[in-house]
């Protein structure tokens, strides 16, 4: 295991019933960093997360937190361990408060003085749910869940963080808002955070370095930067495209995400 590496994975495997949903993949998570995964649907993206999680089980392959093992472990002893997942679709509970909803997410810990302190953290960096803080969480707006979602995920203290497309269902305004935050934690929080996303664009401005998935292992990695300008990135995921027309025409179109 790297020294500086908070997160290992190592050969993993996973299956959906016969149907081998993970193939081999390795990759490291550095203390600090930001680390995007990307890939298009189907890519193995989420059942990753959910593997390295403890959602779900994983065939072959290892993954430990700071040295340890934890594959083997359940989902809520990974909690503890400082690994929490903010899954795709948010889940929320939308009958109880945005409150409830928030304080659940420190139900592993026992450490009052610094539940205190994260809720002081947590609506600072998301004041909209201090103001809706007794309002039914389902009537929040997509991006307020999405926030919600993040902040319950706070609550448990994370060493590392693992997000599945955060930006899922929202605006281009609200996305850019969700990613500035996730940014402004990962600066001021020292929150280490694996990314899951289809919006390439924003995952690499915000990432230190990506992982490419296709058909369930790892075909690309490197520093961010360096996918950025990657000629196959830009094709696949940044909406580059070239074409030569007759032997003699290049052009190229750009697709914005914003």
């Amino acid at each position: 295991m790297s020294a500086t590496a908070v997160l290992q994975v190592e050969n993993l495997e996973a299956y959906y019933g016969p149907i081998m949903a993970i193939r081999g993949v390795s990759l490291e998570v550095r203390q600090g960093q930001i680390v995007t995964i990307l890939g298009a649907n189907g890519a193995g993206k989420t059942t990753l997360l959910k593997t390295i999680s403890g959602v779900m089980s994983a065939a072959k392959g290892t993954i430990h937190m700071n040295g340890q093992p934890i594959h083997r472990s359940e989902a809520d002893a990974i909690v503890k361990q400082g690994l929490v997942h903010v899954p795709e679709g948010r889940e929320i509970f939308p009958l109880l408060s945005v409150a409830e909803n928030v304080e659940i997410g420190a139900y592993s810990r026992s450490d009052k003085g610094g539940i205190a302190r994260d809720l002081e953290m947590v609506y600072s960096y998301f004041p909209i749910l201090g103001e809706r803080a007794k309002q039914a969480a389902g009537t929040l707006s997509g991006g307020q869940q999405q926030m919600l979602a993040i902040a319950r995920g706070l609550m448990a203290a994370p060493k590392v963080m693992l997000l599945d497309e955060p930006s899922l269902g929202l605006s281009p305004i609200l996305v850019e808002e969700i990613f500035v935050i996730l940014k402004r934690l990962n600066e001021e929080q020292k929150v280490t955070m694996l990314l899951v996303e289809q919006n390439a664009r924003v995952a690499l401005e915000v990432a230190d370095y990506g992982y490419v998935m296709e058909l369930g292992g790892i075909v690309m990695s490197d520093e961010a930067v360096v996918l950025q300008n990657s000629k196959d990135i830009q094709a696949f995921y940044l909406g580059v495209r070239e074409q030569t027309e007759r032997g003699t025409r290049r052009w190229k179109q750009r697709k914005t995400w914003r």
